[in-house]
């Protein structure tokens, strides 16, 4: 093969050079902007540089296997009148295998994968989907389908679908109201008392439910004070538990009410105490459900760290805040098919009782996979 590297000072020029030398049967293997020239780092000029190959060889035809997108076809791809839909699946297929063909090159070694697979790989990566949960996807996809003429969409589409099965199979979607009491427990500063009242707002208001507060955050004044302000403005009564007797007596006081939600004190999760104080002040194993609150900003490591120290408690679910936050969406992956654990609610700003989502398989996969050209 054939590979040569050509430098011009826009695309449309840098591909007249490669046509003109390689031909029509080129293969694009990558391009990017280079600077050269200039004085003293000065007045440097942008060109195009694209790295081009051709077999110079006559090659037998081809085999059913992942087909190469010469330079010619690219050319035409790109000339033709598509419907917006039709053109943007044209689009993302040409993006992928130069992706494909780009990692080929500066890896240097044999892909693990074919094109389209490898592409949807590198995606869940990059939306810090761990490597392994990442490996553990794919291979499931490729043994399940014809992996090797499957194009980009048709993959993405595999990967949406299985991981929204996989996360359905996990329990999504909002409070059942089995357990009169919910805590809601998690690392300070993810927004654990603006969700519990969104969680309450939505309950009485939506599903009639009569509701009741308990906070043990007695470790900050201004969680008390938010907390009885959404109290008052929701007309929900509120007790403050300093101690466990005082829970207690808050539990015997909304006995008759249908759902009691309890704020818990969001400290520092890597202190070995946090979890053995919780358990002093509320009761973690009777007739109620534990939810563990976590930001989507928080760093992938530290979740799952996060996760294990909160373990010895019975976990219902998860909820993920700060959603409007980050464009990455990896981590819901990482925990619910690690630790094998749905998600109830996905929550994105300030406002109560608005700006908090039930979770579901379908809405995560969208999250992570991004919307899917046929539908």
């Amino acid at each position: 093969m054939k590979v040569k590297k050509f430098i011009a000072p826009t695309m449309p020029e840098v591909m007249q050079k490669v046509r003109k030398e390689l031909g029509n049967d080129a293969v694009i293997l990558h391009s990017k902007g280079v600077y050269t020239g200039g004085f003293l780092g000065l007045f440097k000029k942008r060109n195009i540089e694209v790295v081009a190959a051709v077999d110079p060889e006559p090659t037998p035809p081809p085999k059913p296997k992942q087909e190469t997108t010469s330079f010619k076809q690219v050319m035409s791809f790109a000339d033709e009148k598509h419907p917006d839909k039709q053109q943007q699946v044209v689009l993302e297929e040409l993006r992928s295998l130069r992706k494909w063909m780009e990692s080929s090159v500066a890896d240097n070694t044999e892909r693990t994968y074919p094109a389209g697979y490898q592409s949807v790989y590198d995606e869940l990566v990059e939306n810090e989907i761990a490597d392994e949960i990442a490996h553990s996807i794919i291979e499931e996809l490729t043994q399940n389908n014809n992996s090797e003429q499957a194009t980009y969409q048709e993959v993405k589409e595999q990967a949406y679908q299985y991981i929204e099965q996989e996360l359905n199979r996990f329990d999504c979607g909002k409070i059942s109201y089995q357990k009169k009491f919910v805590h809601l427990v998690g690392p300070t500063g993810v927004g654990k008392t603006t969700t519990i009242a969104k969680i309450a707002a939505n309950s009485m208001l939506k599903d009639g439910k009569k509701v009741a507060l308990i906070t043990t955050d007695t470790y900050r004044i201004a969680a008390i004070d938010q907390l009885k302000t959404y109290s008052k403005i929701l007309d929900i009564p509120l007790e403050i538990a300093y101690t466990m007797e005082d829970y207690q007596k808050a539990r015997l006081k909304f006995q008759s009410y249908d759902i009691v939600f309890v704020d818990t004190a969001g400290r520092n999760f890597r202190d070995p105490k946090y979890i053995a104080d919780l358990g002093k002040i509320v009761d973690l194993e009777h007739d109620i459900e534990t939810y563990l609150v976590l930001s989507l900003t928080t760093k992938s490591r530290d979740l799952a760290d996060i996760y294990q120290q909160f373990d010895a408690v019975p976990l219902k679910k998860l909820i993920f805040t700060k959603k409007d936050e980050t464009s990455s969406f990896g981590a819901i992956i990482n925990l619910a098919l690690q630790y094998k654990i749905g998600v109830a609610y996905l929550t994105y700003g300030q406002d109560v009782p608005d700006d908090i989502e039930e979770a579901s398989g379908k809405e995560i996969a969208q999250l992570v996979m991004g919307e899917l050209n046929n539908e």
